[in-house]
């Protein structure tokens, strides 16, 4: 077969994903980012590729871009799926593709080599079928990406080459003189004789004209399957191997073509019918989600401006689960803006504080990878580096202790911070008196306000939102009527100096749930 790198696309289509492999496509699959632990990406993760294992997508995830460029060249991609004559069209090669897939797998099962042969011609033929179509169907829709633009004339130089061209013509050729196999089976005890097939009476309508006179009113019909599995058994296999003597020079024709179109998967087609799950996946969660009303959008990336902002926006795992169990989903909104760089999230405990942090991570990640993001609208960063420091139990094994554990996975993280890079603390240095967290975390913030990061720091420490003017206030909320229930609303505010009070308060059993069940007591 002919090389699949004749079509004038091939000079400048290279994925669907990546238009330039410098801004973030990767030899070797990457492994899961350290933190998606923390900012429950895991779930996020899981969630949108569920049901799509065949295509190993979770691996796409884990490489962000580096470059606004490479972001843009997906939104465009996305935006074009919005089209809905082209995402069917693209569902339905997805089905095709998976088609011949699994009759390439069964191909691999089955034991009779004529079988193997025949499930592989099958699997070429839908092949053929489905790039076909898919060309044909870009042809008559707008295109406005790079990406679908390219892999238009790609496809479309693909199916042109002779060596696609071969391979459906012989795929098509060989499969009609397969239908005109005729073969006629002599039965006798044991023994069994294969022939051609002659001349032999159709005794059908003797039968249907004899018993003619006896027909009282329409008949009913008696309809039955034959069990037929894929695997034949050895009388099957033996009559099949004796119906291909009678007919070697098909037969033959039908082995030939296996052999020449071992490798028929044009590996850019193959890689095109992957990577544009990943457009479908996030689309499809995003639209199971926007059902349930909750807004999604393509956000504005730079990676210059430190002013982002982000309205209507929520923690994307803990959606995923509230909507499934029918609960409402609480949003927010989030700005910074001139010299402001970090929001320290104060407020009681189980308010939202860590879903906030969390929703700010899931927002850039997502937008680093040129997703769609939770939100009516949003701004956003584009990183080098996103680091976590949330709060961890004590390892038992390490004889240094919590606190120190706790300095010194903050001291690697400052280490390897830019200017560029995103930190995101959830409660840090829990473990050591009022003073001492107060002075150790005003040092870290001082650190992150040298290297001009953006950070969001969620905290008991009222005092830490008034550093200066690159800190920002954000408040948990409670229900002005009843203090004890939260309205996981986060709004920018000043602190009310509450907030270790509350930790105090719970720790001694004095907040009012507390003392209302021990005055009913």
């Amino acid at each position: 077969m002919s090389s699949p790198q004749e079509g004038p696309g091939a000079r400048s289509f290279r994925s669907i994903l990546f238009d330039d492999p410098l801004c973030g496509a990767s030899t070797e699959p990457p492994p899961q980012p350290v933190f998606f632990g923390d900012l429950n990406l895991d779930r996020v993760v899981a969630a949108i590729t569920g049901g799509r294992e065949e295509y190993d997508l979770k691996p796409l995830f884990y490489a962000p871009l580096m470059c606004v460029e490479a972001i843009d060249y997906r939104h465009d991609v996305f935006r074009d799926l919005e089209d809905p004559a082209l995402f069917g069209s693209i569902a339905s090669f997805a089905r095709e593709m998976g088609t011949m897939r699994a009759h390439l797998a069964q191909a691999g099962k089955l034991r009779y080599e004529r079988q193997k042969q025949a499930w592989f011609l099958d699997a070429a033929q839908v092949y053929c079928d489905a790039v076909g179509r898919l060309a044909g169907d870009l042809t008559h829709v707008t295109l406005r990406s790079r990406g679908f633009l390219g892999f238009r004339e790609y496809s479309t130089g693909y199916v042109d080459s002779s060596g696609f061209v071969s391979l459906r013509d012989e795929a098509r050729r060989l499969r009609a003189d397969l239908s005109e196999v005729r073969y006629a089976l002599h039965i006798r005890g044991s023994r069994v004789r294969v022939s051609r097939a002659g001349d032999e009476p159709d005794y059908g309508a003797d039968v249907s004209r004899t018993f003619e006179k006896f027909r009282q009113g329409a008949p009913r019909e008696y309809r039955f399957a034959f069990p037929s599995g894929a695997e034949m058994n050895h009388v099957e296999a033996a009559v099949l191997d004796r119906v291909a003597r009678l007919f070697a020079a098909t037969f033959s024709s039908l082995e030939q073509f296996g052999r020449d179109h071992r490798d028929y998967l044009d590996p850019t087609i193959g890689a095109f019918d992957r990577e544009v799950q990943f457009y479908v996946a996030c689309l499809e969660h995003a639209g199971r989600l926007e059902k349930a009303g909750l807004p999604f959008c393509l956000p504005t990336v730079s990676d210059r401006s430190k002013e982002v902002r982000a309205r209507d926006t929520f923690d994307l795992a803990l959606a995923h689960r509230l909507v499934a169990a029918h609960a409402p989903v609480v949003t927010n909104d989030f700005h910074l803006e001139g010299r402001e760089r970090i929001f320290v999230v104060s407020g009681p405990n189980q308010g939202g504080k860590t879903t906030f942090a969390r929703t700010f991570g899931q927002l850039h990640y997502l937008a680093s990878l040129g997703c769609p993001v939770p939100g009516a609208e949003a701004r956003l960063f584009l990183f080098d580096r996103l680091f976590t420091h949330f709060d961890r139990d004590e390892d038992l094994q390490n004889l240094s202790g919590k606190l120190e554990g706790d300095l010194r996975r903050i001291h690697d993280i400052l280490e390897q911070a830019t200017p560029r890079s995103i930190l995101i603390m959830n409660e840090s240095l829990s473990a050591t008196t009022l003073s001492d967290a107060l002075l150790l975390s005003r040092r870290i913030l001082e650190q992150v306000v040298e290297r001009d990061m953006l950070c969001v720091s969620v905290t008991f420490l009222d005092e830490l939102a008034t550093l200066g003017d690159t800190t920002v206030s954000m408040v948990s909320t409670v229900d002005p009527v009843d203090p004890a229930v939260r309205t996981f609303k986060v709004v920018r505010r000043p602190a009310d100096g509450l907030a270790y009070a509350a930790v105090i308060a719970e720790k001694y059993h004095l907040t009012y749930p507390s003392l209302r069940r021990r005055l009913a007591g």
